[in-house]
């Protein structure tokens, strides 16, 4: 198998259902920052020593790689119909809720800081969205029922993170900041 290919060096790049775009265009855009927000789960991993949430995030990370797979395809293909569903999106906000659960709600903003867990989910919150951000654009290029459950899973995963990154600092002794005005 090689590990290049060549055949984007003029600047565009196959997508998996057929046909070439333009690696500057929004769905290229969209699928590098779901690339992004991934590898910063990665990283994010590389500190988390909770099990529990360690195989939550390995959850998350094949739902990603399905999401680039869907932004990948033409939406007049069926071939990666379904790969991300609303029983997604379901299960990212029961775990927002079981996860917010376990420390007393927050009533201020909270500045991305504490644990080295805690910053690289948040770290990874910002990169989701900017990841949402970018589906937003490319929908107008290919709008789909599926782009419609990407953008929602895109937004509940923001939420989980940052309750994520609340919970790693709580179990780990360390408070939340606030910002000051």
């Amino acid at each position: 198998m090689a590990y290049f290919t060549g055949s984007g060096d003029s600047g565009d790049t196959g997508l998996l259902s057929g046909g070439r775009i333009s690696k500057n265009s929004p769905i290229m855009e969209a699928i590098g920052n779901v690339d992004e927000l991934n590898s910063s789960i990665g990283i994010a991993l590389f500190y988390i020593r909770d099990e529990h949430l360690r195989n939550e995030l390995k959850i998350i990370q094949n739902k990603l790689f399905s999401i680039g797979a869907v932004l990948a395809s033409h939406p007049d293909t069926s071939s990666k119909h379904g790969l991300v569903k609303s029983e997604d999106i379901e299960w990212l906000e029961k775990k927002i809720d079981e996860t917010g659960s376990k420390f007393p709600k927050l009533s201020k903003f909270v500045l991305p800081r504490g644990t080295e867990e805690a910053v690289f989910l948040h770290l990874s919150r910002t990169i989701a969205r900017r990841a949402e951000r970018s589906v937003v654009k490319a929908k107008k290029e290919a709008d789909s029922a599926e782009m419609d459950i990407v953008l929602k899973y895109l937004n509940r995963l923001s939420s989980f993170l940052f309750v994520a990154a609340v919970y790693m600092n709580m179990i780990n002794g360390v408070g939340e900041s606030s910002p000051t005005y």
